[in-house]
């Protein structure tokens, strides 16, 4: 077979330029969150902890605004909530047919149980290395215990998704993991 020199490729007419990432989604302006922060959101307008309480406000004398009978004073107003004041909380509840969430055997097995958080401190550590000489392990088992009962009740974790847990909640965790001293919740530092 001989080839032949006289073959011709056919020109085209090519009006079409590919650019980088011209295919990619325009930024609109909004936040932006991945495809499962985003389908858990229909019960984010009933949640207590999105109203804003001054600082000034004043801390209960007493725990009459508690309904389930477990929550304690915490250390500022926005943070003496009950588990009944939570409609996704209080659905939880209901369906177990118990009177406070702490009574969960979910919330027991997954946020109070020390195998349970000894296995999710391994994967803490595999992240964020091993603890300081000076950290106390009870203080990682309750920030472990704080993400496992957000996790079990609200799906979702991340930074700008931060949540006031229930006074019984944090009550029963402090509780089982004691230290001489709690900060409390805190917003992230970008937010006011």
């Amino acid at each position: 077979m001989e080839f032949e020199d006289n073959y011709e490729v056919p020109e085209l007419d090519l009006d079409f330029v590919v650019q980088p990432y011209m295919f990619e989604p325009l930024f609109n302006g909004r936040s932006v969150t991945r495809r499962d922060e985003s389908s858990d959101t229909d019960h984010e307008d009933d949640e207590v902890e999105d109203q804003e309480t001054s600082d000034s406000e004043q801390l209960p004398q007493n725990t009459d605004w508690c309904s389930c009978k477990n929550c304690e004073i915490m250390q500022s107003v926005k943070e003496c909530k009950c588990c009944r004041d939570t409609n996704i909380v209080d659905g939880k509840i209901e369906e177990a047919g118990i009177s406070c969430i702490t009574e969960h055997e979910s919330f027991q097995v997954n946020c109070l149980n020390h195998h349970v958080l000894e296995l999710s401190y391994y994967e803490y550590i595999e992240y964020n290395g091993p603890l300081e000489p000076d950290q106390m392990i009870h203080k990682v088992y309750r920030y472990i215990a704080y993400r496992r009962f957000a996790r079990f009740i609200w799906k979702r974790l991340g930074k700008r998704n931060r949540r006031i847990l229930p006074a019984c909640v944090v009550s029963a965790i402090r509780r089982r993991y004691p230290s001489q001293e709690y900060c409390g919740f805190k917003y992230p530092d970008d937010r006011k």
